[in-house]
């Protein structure tokens, strides 16, 4: 029976553009493991969407002259275009400010609160007198009560990790006029996080993540207390409570309910309107969160923890592959300092293979690590045009010329031969545990060690040789049989991680059947048919020239220039 897997990707904020840092994150791991999983013909759904309320889309937009609406069209727009160069398979692809997100929102919140899991405050908040309003967390900046550090974000310092209120700072200041901050009281609503601390733990203790993740939830369980869930503004999931104007949920109890509205709004343009249920309501759901490290705590904590507290039975969340960051050129991508790679640019010049790749290749998954263009360049030629590429086209280019550009006839195999399958076999199930494990990085090194000991085989058979002689015509034909078989293996691995060269690969073997039909079992139980006609080779990879890369380099240190000669 095949597996019903739900996968999420972390909701973009639409808020400015999206970079190779966030992709590295939540969006190709997530997008490789949901075509992994379809070639195994298990029932995937994969769900994203603009996150599009909160404090900060408003203050932005006003900056820029829009209203909240217009800011987050223009985002939800320019990062759904990114993901579409960037070959994201999502099923859908929703935003927060759809009709049905609200009342789905509004329900969680009722539910918590039936269920004696919020409770209302009078509590002093941060007021700006200049700008005659609450200011939320993130415009507020001061120094962290616990180490302090006096530029700490408003509810997490990002030099020892702390969490607290933004009430907590001290020295509270506006982020955006550095105007001093005071105390006002106003009611909100909090959330009972602390109730749900042994039921999380429990829960918890049957998860077999990443150790950095266990870690970091574990120690962030043992410090539970409640939180504020609603903010003194207009733009947001008004709450459904009788007297309270000018007050909405706060961002991030409505964005995680996303995934849920998401859903039910894929369910609803398939006009089968309870089809969401099949996902979030069965509890053999395999429910996969892809996320970068920061949004841990919502993800392992504060969204299981209100799903926990609901009347209907959601699903909780199974496998949580958070990876660590990525950065450029040994900085946090930064679009304010100009350190950042102008996307539309990129894709002009390079393929949504090559990245996606590169990132693959380098995945943080464990520890943070970054793009440089040097190693861009050098994966690209050295590995994807010189090992994939390479062989590839020296294959179907010599059974072009020497076997009637047909598959030829497999005779008897020789010990070499029956080596070089028996790897073939080992390489491939490799990749395949590396798919099922989150681990990109290992899966692209098996793709190049697959399509090296391609090359390593044809060198070492020397079919040029062997086509001189009536005599080994038929070694020969083996030797490119193999290779053939190969090819055909590399395409299948290669699949989740690079589409489009996977696709053409799999089409110059000669198959009419998409590799997506036959799955990931069928299509390497599948021989090539003797006799099977190849179709045309064509170039897989372009070059990457040193001039090309220099461009690049000297383009980002002039923005590091600009931005160092700008007044402060």
């Amino acid at each position: 029976m095949n597996n019903k897997i739900l996968i999420t990707s972390a909701l973009p904020y639409a808020n400015g553009p999206l970079h190779f840092g966030h992709i590295a994150g939540a969006y190709l791991p997530g997008d490789c493991y949901a075509r992994f999983q379809r070639l195994q013909k298990n029932d995937v759904l994969y769900i994203c969407g603009s996150d599009e309320y909160g404090i900060a889309i408003t203050l932005s937009a006003e900056m820029a002259g829009r209203t909240p609406q217009e800011h987050v069209d223009l985002f939800h727009e320019m990062n759904r275009k990114l993901f579409l160069s960037l070959n994201i398979s999502f099923d859908h692809y929703s935003r927060t400010t759809w009709k049905g997100h609200i009342p789905l929102t509004q329900s969680y919140f009722l539910d918590l609160l039936a269920n004696g899991y919020i409770e209302e405050r009078l509590t002093d908040q941060l007021y700006s007198e200049s700008d005659q309003r609450f200011l939320a967390d993130r415009y507020v900046v001061g120094t962290c009560p616990f180490c302090g550090f006096d530029q700490a974000r408003g509810d997490e310092c990002q030099k020892c990790g702390a969490s607290y209120e933004a009430t907590d700072l001290i020295n509270p200041l506006s982020k955006l006029t550095r105007s001093p901050l005071v105390h006002r009281s106003t009611k909100h609503w909090f959330l009972r996080l602390d109730k749900f601390k042994d039921q999380l733990l429990e829960w918890l203790s049957h998860k077999a993540w990443k150790p950095n993740v266990l870690n970091f939830v574990k120690n962030y369980i043992e410090d539970l207390h409640p939180r504020a869930i609603t903010r003194d503004m207009t733009w947001g999931v008004p709450i459904p409570l009788p007297n309270t104007e000018g007050k909405v949920l706060y961002v991030w109890f409505d964005a995680p309910v996303g995934y849920i509205s998401a859903t039910k709004e894929w369910a609803e343009h398939l006009r089968v309107s309870d089809l969401w249920k099949k996902y979030w309501l069965d509890p053999q759901t395999k429910l996969v969160n892809f996320i970068g490290k920061d949004n841990i705590p919502f993800h392992a904590v504060i969204f299981p923890a209100m799903t926990m507290g609901q009347n209907q039975p959601y699903k909780l969340v199974d496998e949580l592959p958070a990876n660590e960051f990525y950065n450029l050129e040994g900085r946090q991508f930064s679009k304010s300092d100009g350190w950042t790679i102008d996307l539309e640019d990129f894709f002009s010049k390079y393929s949504s293979d090559q990245i996606r790749y590169v990132i693959a290749a380098n995945a943080p998954e464990n520890a943070d690590s970054e793009f440089t263009w040097k190693d861009f360049q050098l994966r690209c030629n050295t590995e994807l045009l010189g090992k994939f590429g390479n062989f590839a086209n020296r294959v179907l280019v010599f059974a072009k010329n020497k076997c009637q550009g047909k598959m030829p006839k497999r005779t008897m195999l020789q010990p070499i031969d029956r080596q070089f399958l028996s790897d073939i076999a080992a390489i491939s199930e490799q990749a395949k545990e590396c798919y099922e494990t989150f681990k990109l990085r290992k899966a692209s090194q098996h793709i190049m060690e697959l399509a090296q000991a391609g090359n390593v085989y044809f060198d070492a058979k020397r079919p040029w040789s062997l086509a001189k002689q009536i005599e080994t015509q038929n070694e020969m034909d083996l030797t490119i049989a193999c290779c053939l078989e190969c090819l055909k293996v590399l395409s299948v691995i290669s699949n989740p991680i690079i589409p489009d060269a996977s696709a053409k690969l799999w089409s110059m073997l000669g198959f009419r059947k998409p590799l997506e039909e036959l799955g990931w079992t069928m299509a390497l139980a599948t021989d090539i048919p003797e006799g099977q006609l190849l179709n045309e080779p064509s170039i897989l990879f372009q070059r990457i020239e040193e001039e090309q890369i220099q461009l690049e380099i000297d383009k980002l240190l002039q923005h590091k220039i600009k931005d160092k000669n700008k007044p402060q």
